[in-house]
């Protein structure tokens, strides 16, 4: 009888590391936990009743300093503290979680914070969803006209949670508020009916963590002859970093390449979306070898991640992480502003703090590296880049653009918000100049998920540009089957 643990072997023949995940219930058992001081352990017991908490064993041995916590950046990133509630729900949810007598309060109280943290940002779930003969179809997203995202219901956990995450709710059980899609042939009936989008985004949670044989039956529809208009098949995924093994050393990881390769020999774009949030997560030998191993295939590897405070707030380790992927054939695409949801006020920075550490990460590094854009919000009528502090008329305002959004037509088109020192996201800027609206509030849009309506109404903002929308219904491009489902899907705005 052997006790060797349950492992593939690599392809050099040494035996390869198990994925070895740690949640609430089970983080005692980690050889770490007795390096915790006692008021961090009573943090992530209590806090993780509110919001996820999943680590592993890898991002445990090789990205968390432990004689550096609670401030090293992967433990803040990983772990939930005390701080990430208000000190009045921490005591009464301490009181209850300690206390172990009212299980239905506790419930109860959980909500009850869980629901103050907007656990539905810039509107997708209301204003996101797609519908066809006016029915949502679940597990789908369409805020832009070239892009659909998609959230295999298999691949909704990760390797290990982020404590920012701003799609948190997908975690902790608020299944009215999750979104997956147990079927792919929705996906593929939509895209035929919708000619004008060339991208899908398969995200979750994590598509890889999935097996590979389960997510090839999600993308091989995606290969048909009569999809030839999606041109690039997208996978958000946080593994480069949490388990950067999937691409190596996992038992299906040739396999995983080889689906790869498959794509971007049927012509299409296969592009690895990797979630980066510190240099420390691409200074290993695995996670260098995995980056190399997925551009190898011809698949584009593009480095994303917000901007938060305590983790990646000195720019010397953004300039780290965008030089180090350049080097290693990735494409530094966006640095985003952390979202409004979960425990914002422990993460958020100020715009004009966020356009700084960009500005000066931006300055380190050379043109290779400034593929990437930022500090960009994904904010309710689109993505709103920063592009600059400026002086315009004795007014200081704030250069932005939107880098995509709900209306094509606002693409690209510049405006300007009063400086604001404090102001952290999009609803909290107001017009420069002495403007009451921001342009494309005066075209019918809206700063903001919450923005004010008639009673009983709900704006209504086209995927596709006035123009376009004209064109196709002239032009005969929208008719039968696309008609009825709503060529130029509209969502409420």
């Amino acid at each position: 009888m052997t006790t060797t643990p349950i492992a593939s072997w690599n392809s050099a023949g040494a035996l390869a590391p198990k994925f070895k995940p740690f949640i609430r219930q089970t983080i005692a058992n980690s050889r770490q936990w007795e390096w915790i001081p006692p008021d961090l352990q009573e943090a992530v017991q209590v806090v993780s009743h509110v919001l996820p908490f999943r680590t592993n064993e890898y991002v445990m041995d090789h990205l968390i300093d432990w004689s550096n916590i609670p401030d090293d950046p992967i433990y803040r990133l990983t772990f939930p503290h005390r701080d990430m509630l208000a000190p009045d729900d921490y005591a009464q949810l301490r009181e209850l979680v300690l206390g172990r007598a009212n299980q239905q309060a506790l419930t109860e109280l959980v909500r009850r914070i869980r629901m103050r943290m907007n656990p539905h940002p810039a509107g997708q779930m209301t204003h996101n969803v797609p519908r066809v003969n006016d029915a949502p179809l679940k597990g789908l997203q369409h805020k832009y006209k070239e892009t659909v995202l998609f959230f295999p219901s298999a691949g909704q956990t990760c390797h290990a949670y982020c404590t920012f995450c701003f799609r948190w709710p997908q975690f902790v059980g608020m299944d009215d508020m999750k979104f997956d899609a147990k079927e792919s042939h929705e996906l593929a009936s939509y895209l035929r009916m919708h000619p004008e989008v060339t991208d899908v985004l398969i995200t979750g949670g994590d598509p890889l963590i999935m097996n590979t044989r389960s997510l090839e039956a999600y993308i091989e529809p995606l290969l048909a002859p009569d999809l030839a208009h999606i041109q690039n098949i997208r996978i958000g995924t946080k593994s480069v970093a949490y388990w950067p093994q999937r691409f190596v050393t996992d038992r299906d990881a040739d396999d995983l390449l080889r689906l790869f390769e498959r794509v971007v020999d049927s012509g299409k774009n296969m592009a690895i979306m990797g979630h980066y949030n510190h240099a420390v997560e691409l200074r290993p030998d695995i996670a260098q070898q995995a980056v190399k191993r997925i551009v190898g295939t011809g698949a584009t590897l593009r480095m994303q991640g917000p901007l938060i405070r305590h983790i990646n707030e000195d720019p010397h380790s953004w300039a780290e992480l965008w030089q180090t992927g350049v080097r290693l054939g990735a494409i530094p695409y966006y640095m985003f502003v952390e979202r409004d949801t979960g425990p914002r006020e422990y993460f958020q920075l100020p715009l004009a703090r966020a356009h700084e550490i960009f500005q000066q990460a931006y300055q380190m590094v050379s043109g290779l590296s400034r593929t990437v854009r930022g500090p960009s919000m994904s904010a309710f009528p689109g993505k709103v880049v920063i592009d600059g502090i400026a002086n315009i008329g004795g007014e200081k305002v704030f250069a932005l653009q939107f880098l995509q959004a709900r209306n094509a037509d606002w693409v690209r088109k510049p405006f300007y918000a009063r400086f604001d020192p404090q102001a952290t996201w999009m609803d909290e800027l107001k017009p420069a100049f002495g403007k009451e609206k921001f342009f494309f509030e005066e075209e019918g849009g809206s700063r903001s998920e919450f923005g004010a309506a008639p009673p009983g109404q709900r704006k209504v903002i086209p995927l596709i540009s006035a123009r376009q929308d004209e064109a196709l219904r002239g032009g005969g491009g929208c008719g039968g089957a696309v008609a009825a489902a709503g060529c130029g899907v509209r969502t409420p705005a």
